[in-house]
């Protein structure tokens, strides 16, 4: 944020719509899914339920809808215009946030609520953690410790994927990275065949180019989401999570962090304050908080893990 970029003028880009206001959008729209379908698609520490999916998210996909629908339409009449056949590419969505905000979430729901609509039938998925380098490539750098920090993706890598989507190819692969094993699979790649909508969670999806001549992963994107909360929540749901996963995921012999299952809780509380205050913390202040304004939608989160705002940019 530059100097003269103060808080005061950058919210007056945004129209701040309440909860209860956002909601009343989605009168008279069909609630696609199910409940035994939120449950299956919320992740572990969240408290997404029947009634936040009508009330923000389905309209949420219905705005999405709309914008990707006048994109094509727009890039049908640019193609037009300059005599040249019509060859739309695939709209891209970002979604951006802290670790534990719920980001993943909201983009698995939106991935389904879009596809749902008939403008937007064929929506692809990718995390940015595809894009991590390998764990060995990490060590030897010595920024393990710092996974999941800016210098820890391969930028270009994912610029290139983002320019041959956005150039319509007619297939593209992603590296596939495993949260079991907590590193890139070798010769495991996730494929994307030219989908109405493309959807790109991360943490730092929203950060700028770490040079001026170079293209930032955010200008390939049509629309942009951030989730957002107070910090003192965020940590409060990571440590509930890491608790979670403690006797889930953790206690699988073949994850990563299997060496976590058997410690007490106490112990376990007080690994999840060290990763949070010595790794994510830092990185939400450095360089995901940073990025919140470039956001075209913000989804504010209260204590409960609810959607209580919902900020969209001025056109």
């Amino acid at each position: 944020m530059s100097p003269d970029e103060t808080p005061t003028t950058i919210d007056s880009l945004y129209r701040e719509i309440p909860r209860a206001e956002w909601a009343r959008m989605a009168a008279g729209m069909e609630q696609p899914l199910t409940e035994t379908e939120v449950v299956q698609l919320r992740g572990i520490g969240d408290r997404l339920d029947i009634t936040e999916v009508r009330e923000v998210y389905l309209p949420l996909s219905r705005l999405l809808s709309l914008y990707a629908s006048s994109t094509k339409r727009l890039g049908a009449d640019t193609a037009g215009f300059v005599g040249e056949e019509d060859a739309t590419t695939p709209f891209i969505v970002a979604v951006a946030g802290s670790v534990a905000v719920g980001k993943s979430t909201a983009a698995r729901l939106l991935r389904e609520l879009m596809s749902r609509w008939p403008g937007t039938p064929r929506v692809e998925l990718i995390t940015t953690d595809g894009f991590l380098y390998p764990n060995a490539e990490l060590e030897r750098r010595g920024i393990m410790d710092r996974k999941g920090f800016p210098e820890s993706y391969d930028r270009r890598a994912l610029v290139e994927f983002l320019v041959a989507v956005k150039s319509g190819a007619a297939e593209v692969r992603a590296p596939y990275y495993s949260h079991m094993r907590y590193d890139i699979i070798p010769d495991a790649q996730v494929t994307v065949r030219r989908p109405d909508v493309i959807i790109v969670e991360g943490l730092n999806v929203l950060a700028s180019a770490p040079n001026p001549h170079d293209i930032a992963v955010s200008e390939l994107f049509d629309f942009s989401i951030y989730v957002d909360a107070d910090v003192e929540h965020i940590e409060q749901w990571y440590v509930d999570r890491f608790l979670a996963l403690r006797e889930a995921a953790f206690s699988n012999p073949n994850s990563f962090f299997k060496v976590f299952a058997d410690v007490s809780d106490d112990e376990a509380v007080s690994l999840a304050l060290g990763f949070w205050n010595d790794i994510n913390l830092p990185n939400l202040r450095e360089n995901v908080e940073p990025t919140r304004h470039r956001a075209k939608l913000v989804l504010r989160k209260a204590a409960d893990h609810t959607v209580d705002t919902v900020r969209l940019r001025k056109l």
